[in-house]
């Protein structure tokens, strides 16, 4: 049986509604932050589930139709580049999870988030866990379905700016993509608090 899973079993002794939460997306240059929330079926256990980066992406998007499958309610929330310039992207993230969480459909018991943080104002008792996406199996489910959730918001941007090769990169700071904003500028997708140590880039090409 899932360490993953009994981690959050035992939680469900006294918290039977158990709600993980978790983000993608906090080093990009661009793109949003995704933040997700997911309460899972208690009975279901699955052991490949684990901490999203250390899935390959075929394995993540064959579990994130699995997890929306065995769910009782999840929900996925997208912070913009505009909200991560004005709040930075810790408060972004955290912002985002304690949207994911309210807009669930149940009112969980007790929500897991990952990291060392807890959302402020949440409407229901939060716990912050360190690592949380490789020790409760409800982190790492909603840490799998803000990572494809995002990685597919940046394919269809790829489309829509195939100048970026964001399919490629995910909007990351590669050696590649600087180049790239090098030779076309920045648009307002760009989080232009992330460029403070390379200011000569946030220029828009006419």
């Amino acid at each position: 049986m899932s360490e993953l899973f009994d981690y959050d079993n035992a939680l469900r002794a006294e918290y039977p509604v158990l709600c993980g939460a978790d983000e993608a997306g906090r080093g990009p240059l661009c793109g949003p932050v995704c933040c997700a929330a997911v309460v899972l079926e208690p009975d279901f256990i699955c052991e490949e589930i684990n901490d999203s980066k250390k899935l390959s992406e075929k394995k993540r998007d064959k579990l994130f139709d699995l997890i929306i499958e065995n769910c009782v309610s999840y929900s996925v929330v997208m912070v913009s580049p505009r909200e991560i310039d004005d709040v930075n992207i810790l408060n972004a993230s955290l912002n985002g999870m304690k949207r994911a969480v309210e807009n669930l459909s149940v009112v969980p018991d007790l929500a897991i988030v990952d990291g060392n943080k807890v959302p402020k104002d949440m409407k229901c008792k939060t716990e912050c866990l360190v690592k949380g996406d490789a020790k409760s199996m409800s982190i790492a489910a909603a840490s799998i379905l803000a990572k494809v959730s995002r990685d597919r918001y940046m394919i269809r941007l790829d489309k829509e700016f195939p100048q970026y090769q964001l399919a490629k990169h995910k909007g990351y700071p590669t050696k590649l993509h600087y180049d790239l904003i090098s030779e076309y500028g920045i648009q307002p997708f760009y989080r232009k608090s992330f460029f403070k140590n390379r200011p000569e880039l946030l220029w828009t090409k006419e």
